[in-house]
């Protein structure tokens, strides 16, 4: 009798630890997709094309903050061939699937170019992003469309 006791214990032991290493884990801090977790410095690039207007192309780098800011964005672009020094902030957020939104102003030489929103999806543990240019939009109001993909990796 203790012998099938020890057995079923040590069967339910053995299937509690079981379920319990498939469970999904727990992060320190917070839900595994947030706004504290994506907070860093990342670097980018961005490629695709401004119907219109032509290719572009773009590296750089920006800061993610814990309260949805984007800000220190630095870029150089090729816009149809034309060479940009960029600048640009925003905001952003993040959702609980790991989703989100951002929306930058871009600028050079202290011009406004575009006000630029993408959406974006984390991936690697919030270590990579991916995201698609939804809206862009010169200062005077005019939506141009485009087909723009982003990448980016925390640094």
């Amino acid at each position: 009798m203790n012998r099938t006791i020890t057995r079923t214990l040590l069967g339910t032991i053995f299937a509690i630890g079981l379920i319990a290493s498939m469970a999904t884990p727990a992060y320190a801090g917070g839900p595994p997709c947030s706004l504290a977790r994506a907070a860093g410095n990342w670097a980018f690039t961005d490629s695709g094309t401004v119907v219109g207007i032509g290719p572009r192309t773009a590296v750089g780098t920006l800061t993610l903050d814990a309260a949805g800011n984007l800000s220190n964005g630095v870029a150089t672009s090729s816009l149809n061939g034309a060479i940009a020094n960029e600048t640009f902030s925003g905001t952003y957020t993040v959702n609980p699937d790991c989703t989100g939104t951002a929306s930058v102003d871009i600028f050079a030489s202290g011009i406004e170019l575009f006000a630029v929103t993408f959406n974006v999806a984390f991936d690697h543990n919030m270590q990579h992003m991916r995201g698609i240019f939804t809206s862009v939009v010169e200062p005077n109001g005019t939506s141009l469309s485009t087909v723009v993909a982003l990448d980016a990796n925390k640094l």
